[in-house]
C-alpha cells in the first residue's frame, strides 16, 4: 500500500539477512559516510560513468569517495544503448586490469540504467565477482533498474541477453540529479513507476494519477515519495524471488512487447516509452480476456498520455513485433511468459497467451499508414 515514508533508508533482505541499503538523499554530501562501511583506506574505487553523466557528477562523487583515504580512479564510457555491449565491457576490464583492481576493491556505477546494467555485469564477472555501488542519476534507474541485482548487456541488439544476478553493496539515490534530465528522459522513468502501481498497488497508482501536477512541477517531497514507493514495491518482490523463478516475473509487465518494439525501432524510443506501449497492449489483452473492464482498460491506456508517454506507435510491422517477442529471454518451455492484469494493482503470470492475442494487442497500439489517411 502507498505510504508516506519518513525514513531516508530502505533495507533489502535476502533469506532474512541484510543484503544492502537503498539511501535517499538530495545531494552527494553523505556519500562518503555511506561508502565508509564498504571500504578501507587500501581499497581502490573505480567510478565509471558515461560521456553524458561524467562531466556533470564525476568530480562530486570523486571528492566524496576520496574523503575516506581511498585511491579513486575514473573511467568514461560512451553514452547510449548502442554501447551497452561486450565491447564496452572489454574496455572496462582492460581499465581495471591495467590499474590492478583486486577482488576487495569497489566499482561505482554512476549514471542511468545502461551504465548500471553494464557496470553491474562487469562487477559480476571481473575476477569472478567484485563489489559495486549503484548511484543512479535518472528517474528510470532510481525507481527500477538500480534495484534488485539484475545486470547485463545487449548482444547483437537482443536486449539484456547476456547478464548475471549480482547484488550491489549500496544504492545511493540523489534526487537532485533529476534536474539535469530532459522532459522526455524524466517521462521514461514514469513508464516504470506507473507499471509498479498497475501490477502491485492500486493505491499507489491512484496517488500517481492524483499527483500529476506536483510530479510535473518536480515538487521534492512528491518526487521522493514517488521514488521510495516504487523502490519499496520492487524490494517486496525481489526479496521473495531474487532470481526471477516466480513472482519477480510480474515486474516484466509491458516488457515483452515493449522490448520487441524497442529493438524494432532501433532504440530510437526510450525504454519507458516502450514499456508504456507494452503496458497498453498487455492491458488490452487482459480486457479481451474479460479480466479488466472496458472502463479500466481505457483508464490505463489514457493515463499514460498526461505523463508524456505514448499509447500508439507508427512505422512498425506487427508481425515482426510478434516474432521478436519469441526471442524474449523470459520464454519458458518455448512459451512466452506473459504478464496480464487481473485488476489494477494485481498482475498474474500467464503462459497461455496465444499468438493471435499478442498480435491483437500489438495492433491495438499500432497506427498504420491507412489509419493516418482517415
Amino acid at each position: 500500500m502507498f505510504t508516506e515514508m519518513k525514513e531516508n533508508r530502505m533495507e533489502i533482505l535476502f533469506e532474512g539477512k541484510h543484503s544492502y541499503d537503498i539511501v535517499f538523499e538530495d545531494s552527494f554530501d553523505r556519500l562518503s559516510e555511506e561508502l565508509k562501511g564498504l571500504t578501507e583506506g587500501s581499497t581502490k574505487i573505480a567510478i565509471i560513468a558515461d560521456s553524458n553523466v561524467f562531466p556533470l557528477y564525476e568530480e562530486k562523487v570523486r571528492t566524496q569517495a576520496e574523503k575516506n583515504g581511498n585511491k579513486v580512479f575514473s573511467f568514461q564510457i560512451d553514452a547510449g544503448e548502442e554501447h551497452k555491449n561486450l565491447d564496452t565491457v572489454r574496455k572496462v576490464y582492460t581499465f581495471l586490469i591495467e590499474n590492478k583492481f583486486e577482488r576487495k576493491d569497489l566499482l561505482i556505477a554512476l549514471g542511468g540504467g545502461v551504465t548500471g546494467d553494464l557496470v553491474g555485469f562487469t562487477a559480476a564477472t571481473y575476477l569472478r565477482g567484485v563489489r559495486f555501488v549503484q548511484i543512479p542519476t535518472t528517474l528510470l534507474s532510481q525507481v527500477d533498474s538500480s534495484i534488485g541485482g539484475k545486470t547485463g548487456v545487449d548482444f547483437d541488439a537482443y536486449k539484456n541477453m547476456v547478464g548475471a544476478f549480482h547484488m550491489p553493496s549500496l544504492v545511493y539515490i540523489n534526487t537532485e540529479t533529476l534536474k539535469s534530465l530532459s522532459k522526455r528522459q524524466f517521462a521514461s522513468g514514469m513508464g516504470e513507476a506507473l507499471k509498479y502501481g498497475l501490477i502491485k498497488d492500486g493505491s499507489y497508482y491512484g496517488w500517481l494519477i492524483n499527483s500529476l501536477y506536483e510530479i510535473d512541477e518536480m515538487e521534492p517531497e512528491v518526487i521522493r515519495l514517488l521514488i521510495a514507493n516504487s523502490c519499496d514495491i520492487k524490494r517486496s518482490v525481489v526479496e521473495k524471488d531474487p532470481k526471477e523463478e516466480g513472482i519477480r516475473a510480474t515486474l516484466n509487465f509491458g516488457h515483452t512487447i515493449g522490448h520487441a518494439i524497442e529493438k524494432a525501432k532501433n532504440f530510437t524510443l526510450t525504454h519507458g516509452e516502450c514499456v508504456a506501449l507494452g503496458c497498453v497492449a498487455a492491458a488490452f489483452i487482459s480486457y479481451q480476456r474479460k479480466m479488466l473492464s472496458f472502463d479500466e482498460y481505457y483508464e490505463i491506456r489514457d493515463m499514460f498520455v498526461p505523463f508524456d508517454l505514448p499509447i500508439t506507435v507508427r512505422d512498425i510491422d506487427p508481425e515482426k513485433i510478434l516474432e521478436l517477442t519469441k526471442s524474449d529471454k523470459k520464454m519458458a518451455g518455448g512459451k512466452v511468459k506473459f504478464i496480464l492484469l487481473k485488476n489494477i494493482g494485481k498482475a498474474v503470470i500467464d503462459t497461455t497467451v496465444t499468438d493471435e492475442e499478442i498480435l491483437a494487442g500489438i495492433k491495438e497500439i499500432y497506427v498504420s499508414p491507412e489509419d493516418l489517411k482517415e
